[in-house]
């Protein structure tokens, strides 16, 4: 079973070590304690609301102050040493989540104003956390062994579970960008989870439409359940299949690479998953990982998004994929 030992760090952020199931480091108050003299956290930025698109927008100018892939010696997800006190305090571990210090959403939570229209604004209520793959400084998921991807997958059904009960969050959502060409920020293998206090765009789309099918269906039939029987049938853009999992092209593709990874049994989220599904997952999804890095000869950047069903009763279908 995963060790977990929550702290906060010094300006009051969380931060919580994942151990792997095997190698459960016992954790004291000299490897936890973050001695750094951060200043007071900000208060929330803004979201806006675009009466266009009847979507929220958050504006977080003060991200441009975030740290910018900076050298290894002085990143701020490796292991505390002497030389570069970190946002890690502990001389080593395996996964770690903590507050982002520089947040799109947050720290505080709530909800965004109830009836929008254009010149609404809100605070930008929500959370933001940072997923710390490893130690190690270089490489990136599809390296890591399976029991380290069993316990980030731990930590991502965990951190779901969590926020999804916070007041005021419609929506959970890890995701992973991988290479600078794709836009990050850190060279350290890492990423990241909002909770939202909205329903982004593209969820409300699929929770809509998951919904609406579901309406007419006999009452035991789900879209995503659905697409993937269509697919497995035709067989022609199945990249792989488990006992638990299947990966597919999906029929619309949006992007010159875009694969699917959905389970076979209907969950709303990464939480809702069994034991038995999340050791599956943490193994096709690094056999996925591989596959992609052999199609060039420099690793692929790519965009890894978990999307769950929204916590809205209006979107949330009684049952739906997880998808990647």
């Amino acid at each position: 079973m995963t060790g977990i030992t929550t702290t906060t760090l010094a300006d009051g952020r969380e931060l919580i070590y994942f151990d792997d199931a095997a190698t459960a480091k016992p954790r004291t108050a000299a490897t936890t304690t973050d001695h750094r003299p951060l200043p007071e956290r900000g208060e929330p930025g803004e979201v806006r609301f675009d009466a266009l698109t009847d979507e929220w927008v958050a504006v977080a100018a003060h991200r441009q102050s975030r740290t910018h892939l900076p050298p290894a010696d002085q990143c701020p997800i490796c292991p505390t040493t002497p030389n570069n006190p970190s946002e890690i305090p502990a001389p080593d571990y395996d996964v770690v989540v903590f507050e982002n210090r520089f947040p799109s959403l947050g720290p505080a939570v709530g909800p965004v104003p109830s009836t929008p229209a254009w010149g609404t604004t809100g605070s930008a209520y929500g959370r933001c956390e940072v997923v710390a793959f490893t130690p190690e400084h270089t490489g990136s998921f599809s390296g890591l062994g399976e029991a380290r991807a069993r316990t980030v997958v731990e930590a991502w059904a965990h951190r779901t579970d969590v926020l999804s009960k916070l007041p005021g969050i419609r929506q959970v959502f890890p995701f992973e960008n991988r290479g600078a060409d794709i836009g990050v920020t850190l060279h350290h293998p890492h990423g990241q989870i909002y909770a939202y206090p909205y329903v982004t765009p593209r969820a409300g789309v699929i929770g809509a439409a998951a919904r609406k099918f579901y309406d007419g269906s006999d009452g035991r039939q789900t879209l995503t359940g659905s697409l993937l029987r269509a697919e497995r049938e035709d067989g022609s853009r199945m990249v792989m299949e488990g006992e638990n999992f299947s990966a597919y092209v999906p029929f619309a593709a949006r992007w010159p690479l875009e694969i699917h990874l959905v389970p076979h049994r209907q969950v709303p989220d990464l939480a809702a998953l069994s034991g038995e599904e999340k050791d599956e997952l943490a193994h096709v999804y690094l056999d996925l990982l591989k596959r992609l890095d052999a199609l060039y000869p420099t690793p692929t950047p790519y965009i890894s998004a978990w999307h769950q069903a929204p916590l809205d009763d209006l979107l949330r279908p009684p049952a739906t994929c997880t998808s990647s």
